[in-house]
């Protein structure tokens, strides 16, 4: 299977965006507990930074389905293809 993220630039710059502002959210969870902010507070923002790399990875995963999987399957490589999706939904 082709290797690499993604073809598109633009997906890209969008994937390299979020992944930064997801590490401003989580620098920010960070200072919340070195400053011994309230545990729901603390807690609510970590929810947000999970939510916001869910969100990533299922950008990521959209790319990869239209764009690598697609590839492999035209290539006949259909068995390789499935099988690497299904470990990643494994994991989720």
């Amino acid at each position: 299977m082709p290797k690499g993220i993604p073809r598109d630039k633009s997906v890209k710059r969008r994937i390299i965006h979020r992944y930064k502002i997801t590490r401003g959210h989580l620098e920010r969870v960070i200072r919340m507990v070195e400053e011994d902010k309230y545990c729901i507070d603390i807690v609510n923002q970590s929810i947000a930074v999970q939510r916001a790399l869910k969100e990533i990875d299922n950008l990521v995963l959209k790319n990869h389905l239209e764009n690598c999987v697609s590839d492999s399957i035209k290539k006949g490589k259909n068995k390789e293809a499935i099988d690497e999706i299904i470990n990643v939904i494994k994991k989720y």
